[in-house]
């Protein structure tokens, strides 16, 4: 039986260091609009420079070391990934493109018949 485990931020550190995190995204968003007397590059620059300090903080906790991680096991699966040549895309374009004209015709005949049978034959509305 297999279990699964969930994993939760445990310890108080960490806990701390994503508080920190989002403290210090607050207040550079905070930091933005209090400088807006300032100049433009002077709050872009406190709004960057704080949210820089975010990641770094939070990268530096287990949740962001495993983010880390997932993101290197996903680039290393889609490595893996056999992506299919030019010639094989455009052909299965034209196949999705093909069927959907054949499904287009199957339908328009299929309501033409319909509206036949029920207008012309068996209403008698069409002359």
């Amino acid at each position: 039986m297999a279990t699964s485990q969930v994993e939760t931020v445990s310890t108080g550190a960490d806990k701390a260091k994503l508080a920190v995190a989002v403290g210090l995204v607050i207040a550079a968003i905070a930091g933005f609009y209090a400088l807006s007397k300032q100049g433009a590059l002077v709050q872009w620059g406190v709004l960057l420079l704080g949210i820089a300090a975010a990641v770094v903080v939070f990268l530096v906790s287990e949740s962001g070391r495993q983010l880390v991680g997932f993101s290197k096991d996903s680039v290393k699966e889609v490595k893996k990934v056999v992506w299919p040549t030019r010639k094989e895309s455009v052909q299965m374009t034209l196949y999705v493109f093909a069927f959907a004209v054949v499904m287009a015709l199957f339908l328009w005949l299929t309501d033409q018949t319909l509206a036949w049978v029920l207008y012309d034959l068996v209403l008698g509305w069409r002359g």
